[in-house]
Formats: structure tokens, sequence, C-alpha cells
């Protein structure tokens, strides 16, 4: 690294130290992106172990069942068998995700080395231009760090995007049709139904915007078949005291 020491001005060091500053936001900031990233990887993982329940329950048809108690014990056996089987299903699927999850985990890992690799450079660079009290060019130093954190919010945008995609083809709205065909003594709710991965963004929306009271009350636009999902799996946790209320698990926690 060559110096240049004739015309230096002695404010010089303010320069430095502004660069300092504005570097440790821009890492701050990709931190913080990081770990966004690491929740809504998780949540992906977790939809799409729920697919093949969905599928089941949307297939459905509700039978008309006999009072008689023996009917209605060989029913009850029947469903505990069926459940059973279908917690197998469920554990065999998540087992056989566990490997492709620490697969993502350790190339998610060697990325972050990476990143790490890269700051520590930084600031090894910093300190040798203190030492030798020379001016160096500002914009290398923050076009390389703005290229890391456009690098991260594409990713999460991809992810994003993923996300949405995925809860649209495999957790649409219910079809009315099928709803009046199960229900045809109830008159039919006026309310317009969200999606799931509307509820999940009020959800999230929550946790981040007020973490101190992250429950949302569950509107008559909530599903409830998709509120008992994020329920049995462990996605939503209902309030202790009110059971009108629930909140998304806090994940990076």
């Amino acid at each position: 690294m060559s110096a240049s020491n004739h015309d230096l001005d002695p404010d010089s060091t303010t320069g430095v130290e502004d660069i300092t500053d504005a570097k440790e936001e821009l890492i701050k900031h990709c931190e913080e992106m990081w770990e966004d990233m690491e929740k809504l990887s998780l949540l992906i993982m977790q939809m799409k172990c729920l697919t093949a329940e969905l599928s089941q329950w949307q297939k459905e048809t509700p039978e008309i069942l006999p009072l008689n108690e023996e009917f209605l014990v060989s029913l009850g056996k029947e469903e505990f068998q069926k459940l059973r089987h279908d917690l197998e299903l469920v554990l065999s699927t998540i087992q056989s995700k566990n490997e492709k999850l620490k697969e993502d985990l350790e190339r998610e890992q060697l990325w972050l080395d990476e990143q790490q690799q890269v700051l520590e450079s930084l600031v090894v660079l910093h300190n040798e231009l203190k030492d030798q009290i020379v001016t160096v060019s500002e914009s290398r130093i923050f076009n390389e760090l703005k290229t890391k954190l456009r690098d991260i919010k594409e990713y999460k945008e991809k992810l994003l995007l993923t996300l949405s995609e995925f809860l649209e083809d495999h957790f649409p709205l219910p079809d009315r049709n099928v709803k009046k065909k199960k229900k045809k003594n109830i008159q039919e709710s006026t309310t317009q139904l969200i999606t799931l991965h509307e509820i999940l963004e009020i959800l999230i929306n929550r946790l981040f915007d007020v973490p101190h009271d992250p429950y949302v009350k569950i509107s008559d636009s909530f599903w409830p078949p998709y509120v008992e999902l994020l329920l049995r799996n462990g996605i939503a946790l209902r309030h202790p005291e009110d059971p009108t209320r629930i909140r998304l698990e806090a994940f990076h926690q």
C-alpha cells in the first residue's frame, strides 16, 4: 500500500472517524437483515411440512353420524389410530427434512463466515489508515459495504417472495361452494376471509412493531382451520388468559 505524505490536512482524522461511524452503522444493518433472513427461512421450512395435512383436510366430506354409543366408541378408536398415523407421518417428514436443514444451516454459516472475514478485513484496513495518517478513498469502502447490504436485501426479498408463492399455492382461501355444502343449516358469514399469508403478515408485523404486546385479536376474517393449523404446529400461541388472542412464536429468541 502506497502512502501520500504531502498536502495532508490536520483534520483528516475527522474524515476517518466519519468513515468508521458509517461503516459501523452499515454493519449493524447487515446483522439485522441476517437475523430476519434466518427467521423467514425457518418459517418456510415449517410451512412445507404442513402441506400434506391441509390437503387432506380440504378433501374430507362431513358425514351424518349416528348417536349409537358403540359406534361412537369405534369411531373414536378409528380417529385415534388415524391421528396417530398422521403424527407418525409428520414426524417422519420432519426427520427427513433434518439433513436438508443441516445442509442449509452449514451453507448459511459459511456465508456468514465469509461476511465476517470481509468485515475483519475492513477493520484492519481502517486501522492501517489510521496509524499511517493517510487519506483514503471513501467511495471504495462505502461501495463495498453497500454492495453487501444490497445482496442481503435482495436475498431477503427472494425469501419473502418464495414464502408468498408457497402460501398462495398450498394455502388458498376456502371454496365458498364447499363451505355451503358442509354447512347447509348454518347462515353463511358475510365477513371477507383473508389468506394465511395475510394472517402471518399481521402476526409478524405485530411481533416486531409491538414486541411488549405481540398478541392479535382473532377476528371473523381469520379462517378457523388456518388458526388451528398455526396453533397445533407451534407457529402461533394463544394468550394464557384470553383464548381469543394469539401471537407468533418468537423463533428469534
